[in-house]
Parts: C-alpha cells; sequence; structure tokens
C-alpha cells in the first residue's frame, strides 16, 4: 500500500495552507517603505486592537507564537512553580511544554466520545476525587501540589463543553485559559472561543485559521492582566531609557511585517470560515455513505471553525486501518495525518499524572485528519472522497 503512485506534482493536496490573496502585500510592502519591520509599529498595535473587537474582548497582546501566549498567560494567571494545571491529553504539546515553562506540572484530561473535546467529568472526579482543600489551597492528595488553572483546548475547531468546567473552576478558585489556537472564529454560548474563560490565547502559525508566518495572541478582559503580559513579552522594561528591569521578562513581541499580515488576514477571517463550513460539509455528507468511516461531529452547543476535518476509521467495517490508509494517501500525493500521540502517553510526559486517558488513546488510533486548506477545491474534495472510498481492504 507504501508503493508510489503515477501522480504528477500538479495533483499533490497539501493538509492545511494559507491563503494569501488579500491585502497582505500591501500591507507588508507599507512596513518595508517605512522600514518599521521590527517589534514596534503601528500594524502590531492595529493588529491587537482589530483582533480584540472581532473576538469581543477587552484587551489583546501580541505574541511572537501561540506557544509564547500560553507561557504569558500562565504567568500573568499567577501560577507558579510546583503548581499542577489541567490540561486536555489529546492536543498539540504546546500547552504542556508551556505548563513546563513557568515550573508546573501538567495533569492530562482525557477527552470525550463524541465531540474528542477536554471531558468535564474527568474535570470533575479530579478535583472532587483526587484532590482536598488544605489550609484554604485546593491540592492533589497525591503529590500535594497546589492546583492553580485549567486549560481547555478547542481542538480541531470543535468548542469543549466549557460550562460546567467553567463552574467548576469558579468553585475551585482555579484561573480558566482557554487554548483556542485551532478554534479562532468558533464560538460556544454565542461567545467567541478564547473569550469564555480567564484568558484566551491563539496561534498564527501557517496553517492556522489565519497566519502571520508565526504569531500568537493573548486575550483578556482584564486590564492588569493584559499590562502584565505586554510587560512580561517586552523584557520586563521598568525604565526603557536606563534599561531597568524589575522582572525576568522575555523577546515575546510579535514583529510589525507579522502583525501587517494578520491585519490582512483577519479582513478575510468571514470568508475563511464560510469557506471552512462548506468544505466540512461536503465531506460529511459524502464520507457518511462510506462504511467503517465515521464524519467529523457537528458541535452541539456552539458553531467550530472547522480548522481540520478528522474523520474516524473503524478497521473492522472499514478493511483495513488508519495507519495503512495513511501510507496509501501518502503514496497519492495526499496529505493527511493523524491526531497527535496522547500527550500522557509522549515520552516526556509519561511520568504526569492523568484522569483516565482511553477515549483520547482510542481517538488518536482511529483519527485521519484531511486536506482543509481554504483554497480546497471541489475536484480535490472528490478526488480524497474517491481514494477513501477505493482504498484497498
Amino acid at each position: 500500500m507504501s508503493e508510489q503512485a503515477n501522480v504528477t506534482p500538479e495533483q499533490y493536496i497539501p493538509l492545511c495552507v494559507p491563503d494569501v490573496s488579500g491585502n497582505e502585500w500591501q500591507y507588508v510592502k507599507e512596513c518595508l517603505d517605512t522600514a518599521w519591520v521590527s517589534s514596534v509599529g503601528a500594524y502590531v498595535d492595529r493588529f491587537e486592537q482589530q483582533l480584540a473587537q472581532r473576538v469581543g474582548s477587552d484587551h489583546a497582546v501580541a505574541t511572537v507564537n501561540g506557544t509564547a501566549a500560553l507561557h504569558t498567560a500562565l504567568l500573568v494567571a499567577g501560577v507558579q512553580p510546583d503548581d499542577e494545571v489541567l490540561i486536555s491529553t489529546l492536543s498539540f504539546i504546546a500547552p504542556a511544554n508551556a505548563i513546563r515553562y513557568a515550573g508546573a506540572w501538567p495533569v492530562f484530561i482525557d477527552a470525550e466520545e463524541h465531540f474528542w473535546q477536554m471531558d468535564p467529568q474527568c474535570v470533575t472526579d479530579f478535583l472532587e476525587n483526587q484532590c482536598e482543600t488544605v489550609n484554604g489551597v485546593l491540592r492533589n492528595r497525591v503529590t500535594q501540589r497546589r492546583i492553580s488553572a485549567i486549560i481547555p483546548v478547542h481542538i480541531l475547531g470543535h468548542p469543549v463543553d466549557l460550562q460546567p468546567i467553567i463552574e467548576l473552576a469558579r468553585r475551585f478558585d482555579l484561573v480558566l485559559i482557554e487554548d483556542a489556537t485551532e478554534g479562532l472564529g468558533g464560538s460556544y454560548a454565542d461567545q467567541a472561543l478564547g473569550t469564555i474563560g480567564d484568558i484566551g490565547c491563539y496561534s498564527f502559525n501557517g496553517n492556522k485559521m489565519i497566519t502571520t508566518g508565526g504569531g500568537g495572541m493573548l486575550v483578556t478582559n482584564r486590564a492588569d492582566w493584559a499590562e502584565k503580559a505586554r510587560y512580561l513579552t517586552t523584557q520586563a522594561k521598568d525604565d526603557p531609557v536606563e534599561y531597568v528591569h524589575g522582572d525576568v521578562g522575555f523577546n515575546y513581541r510579535l514583529t510589525n511585517i507579522q502583525a501587517a499580515m494578520g491585519c490582512a488576514q483577519l479582513e478575510q477571517l468571514d470568508t475563511y470560515l464560510q469557506k471552512k463550513q462548506t468544505i466540512a460539509e461536503f465531506y460529511g455528507e459524502r464520507l457518511s455513505r462510506i462504511d467503517g468511516v465515521t464524519p467529523m461531529p457537528v458541535p452541539s452547543r456552539g458553531n467550530s471553525a472547522w480548522w481540520l476535518y478528522t474523520i474516524l476509521i473503524d478497521s473492522e467495517l472499514f478493511g483495513t486501518g488508519r495507519k495503512e490508509l495513511l501510507d496509501f494517501f501518502a503514496a497519492q500525493q495526499v496529505q493527511v495525518r493523524p491526531l497527535w500521540q496522547p500527550l500522557h502517553c509522549s515520552p516526556v510526559y509519561r511520568d504526569c499524572q492523568v484522569v483516565r486517558g482511553s477515549i483520547a488513546e482510542s481517538l488518536n488510533q482511529q483519527a485521519l485528519s484531511l486536506p482543509s486548506s481554504v483554497g480546497l477545491r471541489q475536484n480535490q474534495q472528490e478526488r480524497i472522497i474517491e481514494l477513501i472510498a477505493s482504498a484497498p481492504r
């Protein structure tokens, strides 16, 4: 099945690539013409203001990438070394790494089987049954570390069921940090993903909903947290003239060139979301006809950004497994990919605590993400669907 097919370069279909067809050239050229190319410039402020307005947040702070936004969010929220932070185990590794950058430890929470997001029941079980309050501080019964925050990750553009998690966060006095890197433009209970908790974080990597090449953003309604985030991301300058620094800061500020591209991309977000919706609907309708293939579920508590359309392969009903189908697509020059290895299975995090984990492991074994670029053509989708239907069994 891994034998290379006779496919021309023009037939190659990438997984998810950016669309650069708006004002990107004009805005970036303006930066170059005026020599405002680094981390100070009008486009940085403009991008922050426009993103905040778009999602309905009071404040936004641009960063070099989404991981930097997450790291900064943890610091401004008061997460301390040797604290513990609850996090989705079915996720890209960035938020777990950000927790370790802050000196804290992740506690991995399983996915729920219907929409593949952080399971609120697992969060409940852990906080109610595996933690205790000691001298007014919530601690893990096993490690005796303080529990300080929860990071639900809106994977694949779908919303986490946040309401029960928010109620738990308030009940146990925990900060809620949304990782909405894949969910820009999605919503939950009529609120934009990333704006429902205390802090939200976005990524603008090359394959995200909008891109600045690299880049990220932190949003919050707390002015003091936004001020602290801006302070930490610009090397913690107390006196920028005399170079006085009152804290350990970071070189995390987005450049003006990247922000210029972000402004142009943001202008097209609604168009991108509509294209993603159309792609998802076409996949869903056609793939539902193939035995052994479960189309991506439609959220029941909000709207998805449909970042990467993902299917489940039942190897018995379909006749072959996800891994074999992955190899088949590679030979056909169509880029697909599995979901991430659950973080509690990653060698670097195997010693960390996990609450259940079996659903995430099962999804990892069955899931395959299909090409989902906003520029994906219908005839390309038809080819992808035909390849699935005709894959060797």
